[in-house]
């Protein structure tokens, strides 16, 4: 299903041409009542209620941030069931995913939620509310790899799952592009704006793709301390040019910290970490240098050959100043601390400057079920209104299966067994029901099922094949009794015709034809 509820039209101007993007940003607010605008960003919100989120319910938070996105939440089953929002998109586009989690209540101070967060089959996250009051944000940078997504809420242990709203913004041409993205999203783990003038964050408008921008004034634990002496802040007003790669906003490149004695320290955690990640830092001299004054500076921590030796010069790298300058670090290996700095070289007359960073972390990209099994599943449920009756969103098998399906464990994943007895399916079975090559047991009992036998002299695991009290018709095939592991064969209140192979007769297989 396809979510556009906001369309913007942003123009970007750069030396030789006018680049002009439509860009559709899906903005839901889970638990929400209404669609509204919200007042801050003047970007265009849909409530979930009904049509787009038919399960969990809608609950009011006692604490809120004052965002109307977190005046509710949508609390969702403890169960072992997924629920899943599904997103359009257009195939190989790059997008931002946001999912945030305000649980904004009072009660079960001793069992605040856990559960795990997951876009299509690849686990995302383990959400942990550890203050009712915070706002959890996860954020993900993809490459589409499909004409929709799938954003699901499943697995708890603690508490009841819940998601307070979900975002999806496209992003422009070549932002973001790895040499990995086939195998790998990038889940982002830090986006500091610093030099900061508020703890406010920035985000759209100043930001077109509203990326959010943390200010370096917010207080978290473990959160940009170990500051070097001498650290100062700095801004300005005068226009910084931004087109690079990332186009970063121009308000978070107006302030930077720079170090007056010499080096720049930080340390923060990163969530999920250790792990390889892709990395950016942002560079602009926004101060007006003398004649004999002179920046360079170089990367002293973390240590690495390819990046420590080489000395920044910011101005002379962005061919002048208010310029970004955007060096990036394709796959870097961080750990769960992160310590950094930069120190200037001795030929310098001043100290490091940074504006922003960016860090996100390859995650591995998890197969969805096989094609082919899909392709059976969505035939099957195209024969009853009602289908299964059951939550049928998202990966038939991961996170976690459908009621109605059983899956292997293997990459990717296969159907073993199929149980829709009493589902009212009516029609013919789906002749792609030949290609479930690992399906042992098929259960279509109690329908109003028509025509021939199935096709299934594919399915060398076969076990168990429940097809009676249907109005099946014609001749049974002769390979059913060289079927290897078949072992129960119920046929009976059909109107099939014709001998039975003799070799269901043996014994070997349990067959009922008749009442």
């Amino acid at each position: 299903m396809g979510l556009y509820s906001h369309f913007l039209v942003l123009c970007l101007f750069s030396v030789s041409s006018v680049i002009c993007q439509v860009t559709e940003f899906i903005s839901i607010d889970c638990g929400g009542t209404s669609n509204y605008t919200d007042p801050i960003t003047g970007l265009a919100w849909i409530s979930d209620n009904g049509t787009i989120m038919k399960y969990g319910k809608s609950s009011e938070a006692q604490i809120s941030n004052g965002n109307m996105q977190y005046q509710r939440r949508r609390d969702f089953p403890i169960d072992s069931n997924k629920y899943c929002y599904t997103l359009g998109t257009k195939e190989r586009r790059r997008y931002l995913v946001r999912a945030t989690f305000q649980y904004g209540s009072l009660e079960n101070e001793d069992a605040y939620p856990k559960f795990d967060l997951y876009l299509d089959t690849t686990r995302w996250s383990t959400v942990v509310v550890l203050e009712a009051a915070r706002v959890y944000v996860k954020e993900m940078i993809i490459r589409a790899p499909s004409s929709s997504i799938d954003v699901c809420i499943c697995c708890a242990t603690t508490g009841s799952p819940f998601i307070s709203s979900l975002e999806l913004r496209p992003l422009n041409l070549s932002m973001y592009a790895t040499d990995f993205e086939d195998d790998f999203f990038l889940e982002v783990a830090a986006r500091v704006n610093f030099g900061a003038l508020s703890k406010d964050v920035i985000r759209y408008p100043d930001d077109p793709y509203d990326r959010i921008w943390d200010s370096d004034l917010a207080k978290r634990q473990n959160y940009l301390v170990g500051v070097a002496p001498g650290t100062a802040r700095i801004n300005t007003s005068k226009h910084v040019d931004t087109r690079t790669r990332e186009y970063p906003p121009v308000k978070v490149m107006q302030t930077a910290v720079v170090g007056t004695e010499g080096m720049l320290s930080y340390r923060l955690n990163l969530e999920d970490f250790p792990a390889n990640a892709r990395a950016f830092a942002y560079f602009a001299e926004i101060q007006d240098l003398g004649g004999n004054e002179t920046r360079k500076f170089k990367l002293q921590q973390p240590y690495s050959p390819d990046y420590s030796n080489a000395v920044v010069n910011i101005a002379e790298n962005a061919n002048g100043s208010y310029t970004l300058y955007e060096p990036s670090y394709m796959n870097v290996s961080l750990d769960f601390i992160l310590s950094f700095s930069f120190v200037k070289t001795r030929d310098s007359t001043l100290g490091p400057l940074i504006n922003a960073i960016e860090i996100s972390k390859y995650l591995k990209i998890e197969q969805k079920t096989d094609s082919k099994d899909v392709t059976v599943l969505n035939a099957l449920r195209s024969l009853s209104a009602e289908s299964a009756s059951a939550n049928e969103q998202g990966d038939p098998c991961v996170p976690a299966h459908w009621e109605w399906v059983n899956c292997t464990s293997t990459t990717p994943p296969r159907i073993t067994k199929i149980a829709l007895s009493g589902k009212n399916l009516k029609g013919e079975i789906p002749p792609e029901i030949n290609s479930l090559e690992q399906l042992t047991e098929l259960w279509l009992d109690g329908n109003f099922l028509t025509g021939s036998f199935p096709a299934i002299s594919n399915l060398l695991n076969l076990k168990i094949v429940h097809l009676e009290n249907n109005k099946l018709n014609g001749p049974l095939p002769k390979y059913l009794g060289s079927l290897p592991e078949l072992q129960e064969l119920y046929i009976q209140n059909n109107f099939f015709s014709g001998k039975v192979p003799s070799e269901l007769l043996t014994g070997k297989v349990i067959f009922k034809k008749l009442v």
